[in-house]
């Protein structure tokens, strides 16, 4: 694999951005084109058109299903540093003990209570939403999408 560089740092993947997307959205266009000059097949075309048009929804969730899965391995790093800058040591341990919805309520807690309730989340097993109801001084995560 070649080295990153900031000409060669994008990517594609060229079945579904060259491909895929473009042949849904000629579709698309000629569907709802052929809904107005073909009469008497008018409602095939629209049926054609309505499926073309979930399968082009399909595909932009699924974009949106990848970022999410995305956020979530960055709120997992983000849990790794700062279990690293408190406690000055690997997270591994603890963070096998927690489910994610529990390590995604910790963010929203200072260093202090972060402790603390890092602490009762594996000792008690407290849920994500316990976690939330125990923080008094909330920490906003506005990046979040």
């Amino acid at each position: 694999m070649k080295n990153q560089n900031y000409s060669n740092h994008a990517k594609f993947y060229p079945p579904h951005h060259f491909i895929y997307l473009p042949l849904l959205f000629i579709l698309q266009v000629l569907g709802i084109w052929k809904i107005f000059k073909d009469e008497p097949n008018q409602l095939i075309w629209i049926l054609f058109s309505v499926v073309i048009f979930l399968l082009l929804y399909l595909a932009l969730m699924l974009r949106q299903h990848y970022a999410l899965g995305n956020q979530n391995r960055i709120v997992r790093l983000e849990f790794k540093l700062r279990y690293f800058e408190l406690f000055g040591k690997r997270s591994d341990e603890v963070e096998n003990q927690l489910s994610f919805g529990q390590i995604a309520a910790l963010r929203f807690a200072y260093d202090d209570e972060f402790k603390i309730l890092l602490d009762k989340a594996v000792q008690q097993n407290i849920s994500a939403d316990e976690i939330k109801k125990s923080i008094t001084t909330w920490k906003a995560d506005n990046n979040r999408i």
